[in-house]
């Protein structure tokens, strides 16, 4: 694969079925390097797999569709020429599609009622003056009263924030009347979603007081009409998210994670299934154990359970969650479930999955007792495979991972990659950058070392107050495991990671320089004291992470670059509000002053998301610039 192939590569939307289970539409997206944008539109697929997907919709900026519960009509998001998405309806049985909203800012979050004749929603609402014709230039001052002001990859939130709205009637015709605005106050809204009997909705929001100074965000409910009161369904001790009510609306099931005494703990939280009454006479109830495995956010009521996803070992696997507590694997294999519907039927419904292998970036699947029956298959790339590997530390901690070898008999130099989060995983699934550089004659080598996600609480909660030390004693033994390869070569070693792999990459080349011939660190926190004021979870996130203020110079990477003499090469992006760009400049001034081999590398107009999101040029400049990089050094 070459950096250019990434207009080759493909991403499904979560899946919809009709309420009969005999199609399933979802969203191809694909990169368009001509137009530098992405490309997406609607498809639909017999799930008895009699025939192959079709193109449903014409427009080019198509995604998140959503049966009516009588199947009449689908719902989706089609967005304008500002990518601003407006939620529009689409007969099922074929026709021309019409707008059914009109927010300044775009829509989303799309919740049919169980009438089938009105859309609950989110749209975000801006003060006026802005966001809507005036120059951002030209706009007047912000005035920041509280700490959540801001997120990465979307902006300022304190002057848009997040509502729930429920359309007007769907006409036909095409007349669309005015939403009707839910929520207010000064917070944002989430997933609404109905009440069997249309009576209420269910969303999550930080609706309390000290909403600014914890990660509290509870269940509400109120009637879907303007002026409505909500009431508070869970207990304001939670992060909660994803809510749905049970089919007889008497229970409030949703994901949610614990945050500890102070409410502010989030690292390694295995986020679970919880239950709660829906007139809120008891306290919500977990029903996923608290070691984990770490559910994903994606939820929906069955018959038997809950549907789910869990983290697990790098893979993600589709799970049933009964209703009286536990975890039951559905999925087989090892893989990467994104996203699932299902309806009820005879013999056990209808279940389809968007599945992702190390042989391909996702494909649509029906779930049965028997296996995965493929649906779709748009793959169009051939990819080098992945090898699975257990290291061990010097005290018997394992460590688990994989190399991919390019092709040929090697030896191969290496390029160690250290994922982000950090409670996050890599996993057995077609990823663009292992493709990109085995392809170009590096063997790649990712592990999932303490800290990470899909391990269990104990193993993502083992880095607190000794993040760089702890994660680095565990790639390195990963790292030395597979240089036991003869194929790979221990003598041209590089080393490269984003976000918390960017902290990692510049704490083992100030601590372990001598392993390795060069270094790319990307979007990278370097410096504690400043990421606490300059990022948008600054705020909250390093004291919970590595420790008190006071051994915040101790625990990052910046204090150590003296020590570092391997060629430097930093990415970032210039409008990165996560890791904000003046993290990289720091450490680029360290470096530079020393008069050692230093560059920067800066995407403008770019967020944190670059690497995986950006415009497709960008993407491809990048892969360039890596590649060269290696080239000239191993």
């Amino acid at each position: 694969m070459k950096p250019v192939d990434i207009a080759r590569l493909h991403s499904l939307g979560a899946p919809a079925l009709s309420p009969d289970g005999r199609r399933a539409v979802f969203s191809l997206t694909r990169p368009d390097l001509e137009a530098d944008t992405y490309t997406s539109a609607l498809w639909t697929v017999p799930t008895d797999g009699s025939a192959p997907p079709e193109r449903l919709t014409r427009g080019d900026r198509d995604s998140a569709p959503a049966f009516s519960p009588d199947g009449r009509w689908i719902a989706f998001l089609r967005a304008d020429d500002d990518k601003r998405p407006q939620i529009h309806v689409l007969p099922a049985g074929g026709g021309e599609p019409w707008k059914v909203t009109d927010h300044p800012l775009g829509a989303g979050d799309i919740a049919w009622s169980p009438d089938s004749t009105r859309i609950a929603h989110t749209a975000r609402v801006p003060e006026p003056g802005r966001y809507t014709g005036t120059e951002p230039a030209k706009e007047p001052p912000r005035r920041i009263t509280r700490l959540k002001y801001r997120l990465d990859d979307l902006g300022f939130t304190n002057d848009r924030r997040a509502h729930v709205f429920v359309t007007a009637p769907i006409d036909p015709s095409g007349a669309a009347g005015e939403p009707v605005r839910v929520t207010d106050g000064d917070t944002d809204h989430s997933a609404p979603r109905w009440r069997p009997d249309g009576s209420e909705l269910v969303f999550c929001a930080a609706r309390h007081a000290t909403r600014d100074t914890d990660l509290v965000a509870d269940v509400w409910a109120c009637a879907p009409e303007e002026g409505a009161e909500p009431r508070r369904v869970s207990a304001g001790d939670l992060d909660a998210h994803t809510p749905r009510f049970s089919p007889d609306g008497s229970t409030v099931y949703f994901l949610a994670d614990e945050l500890g005494e102070d409410l502010n703990d989030f690292v390694g939280q295995t986020t679970g299934a919880w239950s709660v009454p829906a007139d809120a006479s008891a306290a919500p109830t977990r029903l996923t154990p608290g070691e984990g495995p770490r559910m994903q956010p994606d939820l929906l009521v069955a018959e038997d359970g809950l549907l789910g996803l869990a983290q697990n070992r790098g893979a993600v696997d589709l799970v049933l969650v009964p209703f009286e507590g536990g975890v039951r694997q559905l999925s087989v294999g090892e893989a990467q479930t994104q996203s699932f519907d299902h309806v009820e039927g005879a013999d056990g419904g209808v279940t389809v999955a968007v599945v992702a292998d190390d042989r391909s970036s996702g494909e649509l699947v029906r779930v049965t007792e028997n296996g995965e029956q493929r649906l779709t298959d748009f793959a169009d790339i051939d990819p080098l495979p992945m090898t699975e590997l257990t290291a061990h530390t010097g005290d018997g901690y394992p460590v688990h991972g994989w190399v991919t070898l390019p092709e040929g008999e090697g030896p191969h130099p290496v390029v160690l990659m250290i994922h982000g989060g950090p409670f996050a995983q890599y996993g057995p699934q077609l990823f663009d950058e292992t493709q990109v550089y085995a392809a170009a004659g590096y063997a790649v080598v990712m592990c999932n070392p303490r800290g990470s996600a899909g391990y269990g609480h104990e193993h993502g909660r083992a880095i607190i107050g000794s993040v760089g030390e702890t994660t680095a004693t565990d790639v390195l033994a990963f790292l030395d495991e597979a240089l036991g390869d003869e194929r790979l070569d221990a003598g041209r070693v590089g080393i490269m990671g984003g976000s918390h792999g960017g902290f990692m990459t510049t704490w083992i080349a100030a601590h372990h320089g001598e392993r390795f011939r060069a270094a790319i660190s990307e979007r990278a926190v370097n410096a504690l004291d400043s990421f606490h004021g300059s990022s948008d979870i600054g705020a909250f996130f390093p004291g919970p992470l590595y420790g008190p203020p006071e051994v915040w110079a101790k625990e990052s990477p910046l204090t150590y670059a003296d020590r570092i003499d391997l060629p430097f090469l930093i990415i970032h992006s210039e409008q990165d509000w996560r890791c904000p760009v003046e993290q990289a400049q720091r450490l680029f001034v360290a470096l530079r002053r020393r008069g050692h081999e230093t560059e920067m590398l800066l995407f403008p107009g770019e967020g944190h998301e670059m690497s995986r999101s950006g415009l497709p040029s960008h993407r491809v400049a990048r892969f360039e610039a890596v590649l060269e990089w290696w080239g000239r050094h191993l």
